[in-house]
């Protein structure tokens, strides 16, 4: 009796472990090892999974599918957490017979002896490469740009505070702040297919010019940040910063097509013996503060003219600063009514008295208080408002002309500046129509103040100024003399009336005078109306008045006054 109850549990007992092993075979994959690690079984699945036959399996250690992903470190941890009697349990990457990969989710159970030593191992493992290569995906979104296959920022924050917060981490870490040239333009002229092509090629390039322990990333648009750490030396950055300038400039080939950029590089720089000061918890600020340098160094590389570098300086950092803040608030300095006209007087040289203004803007900013134009009108054009400002500018002005004309004052014209973007707009002449029909003032009394930079697209220039010429407006081309090109434009174009340059009067040396003798006294031969600018001194005004010059205005007469300061000298 006893015995056949023995039998029966017993087969109980081997039916359980039939089953068990039937659902491990059905659901994973099954591998026995003895104590070296020499397999001596593996399932079906190990088989089907690994491609290999179970007879070139049997025999073999798991060195026939390593994969090379994982460390020896890795293994040598595995193999002393098992050694020592405990389950080891993580994710392997293997190789198939077949040169494919296969991620696996492995636990791995140590058999004990009487004398509790492994005698053998059991590993049972899952599939997981679908769940793998869908994490890789989400990772790729994650951390990298999908038009460049680069590290995006969020990556590179993650890099970069290991490698700050690392006790081993290079003596000199460079961050360079990239960011192309006349992009917008390529965009404009090829198409946002060509823009997409260049940057991926730029990304190519750059891959090319750094250690490959350096790292790269696409920080958006067309702005690149490389970050060097395995150079040693000030000098050693710079060299490769100066070669990575070279190679952004030469020609990109894109569907034929030959495409010309270059990239200013801003560059700020860290050394580790600041490194002992941070703690995690400044390291992302740390960071934002080392990217911030490296692209306000950035903006003094192009703002030196482009297809250059600049190391980051607190005293550039300062005036970039101001730059960008200028930026914003100029955004909105039209709606907040915070620009202003002045009016520099105009003089008839020959009987003193007033007979018009030059219009000049000023900026009365909230947080700059009074801003002159040399340090805005650059900013202006970047930030692609100089068009509305300018607009702005000639409604006033010409209103103002209207309200001097009903006085019944001697003033014949008020000067305009005009950008040459201003004079590019198609509808710039239609525009000026309509100022003039909605301020009421006559053509004849407004001159447009262009420079010479205007007349490098003659064919173009010479059909806006002949349009406006049929409205009745003069024009005026101020700066005369300080461009090679203006002599052999004069005769083409529509122009009225001759300024000469500040710098000119200024220089009132024996050379000087003759230059100045000479443009009036071309001037006066061509029928232009002459006026120097900048007379400051009665030597300058006696030189030019003995030279027949017509108008004359500066600080000599008067510094540029309020509509209601130049009213009244005008009455």
């Amino acid at each position: 009796m006893e015995n056949r109850h023995f039998e029966y549990k017993f087969k109980e007992a081997l039916k359980k472990l039939n089953d068990i092993e039937l659902a491990l075979n059905e659901s994973s994959i099954v591998a026995i090892t003895d104590s070296r690690g020499f397999i001596n079984h593996v399932n079906d699945k190990f088989c089907e999974i690994s491609k290999y036959e179970r007879h070139e399996l049997l025999g073999q250690d798991h060195r026939i599918i390593n994969s090379k992903h994982h460390s020896s470190l890795f293994f040598k941890e595995l193999w002393s957490t098992i050694r020592s009697g405990k389950v080891w349990h993580g994710e392997i990457k293997n190789k198939a017979k077949d040169g494919s990969s296969y991620w696996v989710d492995t636990t791995i159970v140590p058999f004990l002896d009487e004398r509790g030593k492994p005698y053998q191992y059991v590993s049972i493992r899952n599939d997981i490469t679908k769940r793998k290569a869908y994490e890789e995906k989400i990772k790729q979104m994650a951390y990298y740009d999908p038009l460049t296959n680069l590290p995006n920022r969020y990556w590179l924050n993650k890099q970069l505070k290991k490698l700050l917060l690392n006790r081993e981490s290079p003596e000199l870490l460079a961050i360079l702040f990239l960011d192309l040239d006349r992009f917008k333009s390529i965009n404009d002229t090829h198409g946002h297919h060509h823009g997409d092509v260049l940057l991926r090629r730029v990304a190519e390039r750059l891959r090319k010019c750094i250690p490959s322990s350096d790292f790269i990333s696409r920080h958006g648009g067309d702005e690149f940040i490389l970050v060097l750490h395995s150079l040693k030396t000030v000098e050693e950055i710079e060299e490769m910063t100066e070669q990575i300038v070279k190679e952004m400039a030469l020609p990109f080939y894109i569907d034929g097509d030959k495409v010309l950029t270059s990239t200013s590089v801003g560059i700020s720089l860290f050394s580790k013996e600041c490194q002992q000061h941070i703690i995690p918890k400044d390291a992302d600020e740390l960071i934002d503060r080392l990217i911030k340098q490296a692209d306000i160094a950035m903006y003094v590389a192009k703002r030196n003219g482009r297809n250059t570098y600049e190391m980051s300086s607190s005293s550039s950092n300062e005036r970039i600063i101001k730059t960008i803040s200028m930026e914003n608030e100029l955004k909105y300095a039209l709606e907040r009514d915070e620009f202003q006209l002045v009016y520099q007087p105009l003089i008839d040289l020959k009987t003193s008295d007033v007979i018009g203004a030059e219009a000049l803007i000023r900026w009365n900013s909230a947080k700059f208080s009074t801003v002159y134009p040399n340090e805005f009108l650059p900013i202006l054009e970047e930030v692609d408002l100089i068009v509305p400002v300018g607009k702005w500018v000639l409604e006033e002005a010409c209103k103002q002309m209207k309200a001097w004309t009903e006085l019944n004052s001697l003033a014949s014209k008020i000067g305009v500046n005009v950008s040459p973007i201003q004079l590019k707009s198609s509808r710039f002449v239609a525009e000026m129509e309509q100022i003039l029909k909605r301020t009421g003032l006559e053509p004849r009394f407004l001159e447009l103040e262009i420079t010479e930079s205007v007349i490098q697209n003659s064919q173009e220039s010479k059909k806006v100024l002949n349009r406006l010429r049929s409205l009745g407006v003069k024009v005026a081309m101020d700066d005369f003399g300080t461009c090679y090109s203006s002599l052999s434009y004069l005769k083409h174009l529509p122009i009225n009336t001759l300024k000469i340059d500040k710098s000119f009067i200024d220089d009132l040396d024996e050379v000087g005078k003759v230059l100045v003798e000479t443009i009036i006294q071309m001037g006066k031969k061509l029928n232009f109306d002459l006026t120097a600018e900048g007379i400051e001194n009665e030597e300058q005004l006696q030189f030019v008045t003995e030279q027949g010059c017509h108008i004359g205005q500066g600080y000599l007469f008067d510094k540029p006054l309020s509509p209601e300061e130049m009213s009244r000298l005008l009455k």
